[in-house]
């Protein structure tokens, strides 16, 4: 579903990413780990062609289509559609004026689809009313909206979900059940995940492989097992032995 060989992200002289390789297969969760300013939102946002203003060079191909060869034509038939990048703060991106409902609708329409038993279908996959459909952005709770913006992704029937800090604003109790939903949909539906995080524990519970990244390279991937229960990198023991 993402295959990406000798990434490069730089802008200007400074180079802020730079992944040799990453691979995330159907039903697949890959974690990128690492502190603040590591490279980990860089390397996904640029999977989609969103890092504007920087030199991105290297292979980047998701769901088939060469990335940074693509016109943003064909780039805007697969972002949302196929790919779907859930941010760490949805409400953020939801219209304050608009019901929920409505802006869903309007994301379907944009990619040609459409139907209100669709919308309620992928409400429910992540263990949402459908009442909250009817509801605005400021009504609705952090994980709520965490859980939309996933049910978004369904809705539009995306294959790959790009995940950044998904549920870092969330306490634990909503936390579990981010991570719940999205553990499931991985084993209903085939989704392949892309997370983007700093908190190890989350990804000791979800995540298949991992990669670790420091000033922006990577500095240590294999099986999250291994990795987090024997880490052969100063760095990575660096981030275990801070966790409580």
């Amino acid at each position: 579903m993402i295959e990406v060989r000798d990434l490069q992200v730089r802008y200007g002289e400074r180079l802020v990413a730079d992944v040799p390789e990453l691979d995330v297969r159907e039903g697949e969760c890959v974690a990128i780990v690492g502190e603040s300013g590591s490279g980990k939102s860089t390397t996904l946002l640029s999977l989609l062609g969103l890092t504007e203003g920087a030199h991105v060079s290297g292979n980047i191909r998701v769901c088939g289509v060469e990335v940074l060869q693509a016109p943003e034509r064909r780039l805007r038939e697969i972002r949302g559609a196929r790919v779907a990048l859930v941010m760490q703060s949805p409400q953020a991106a939801l219209s304050p004026t608009t019901r929920l409902g409505t802006l869903m609708r309007r994301a379907l329409k944009l990619h040609g689809l459409g139907g209100d038993r669709v919308m309620v279908e992928a409400v429910e996959a992540v263990m949402l009313d459908p009442g909250i459909l009817r509801r605005y952005p400021h009504e609705i709770s952090g994980g709520q909206a965490q859980r939309f913006a996933i049910a978004l992704a369904i809705a539009l029937g995306a294959e790959v979900i790009l995940a950044d800090e998904p549920t870092s604003a969330l306490d634990v109790t909503v936390q579990a059940e981010v991570v719940g939903v999205l553990r499931r949909l991985r084993e209903e539906r085939g989704l392949a995940l892309l997370l983007v995080s700093h908190d190890l524990a989350l990804v000791s519970t979800i995540a298949d492989r991992v990669l670790v990244m420091k000033d922006g390279a990577v500095v240590e991937s294999g099986p999250a097992a291994e990795v987090l229960a024997a880490p052969s990198h100063p760095y990575t023991r660096e981030l275990l032995e801070a966790l409580p």
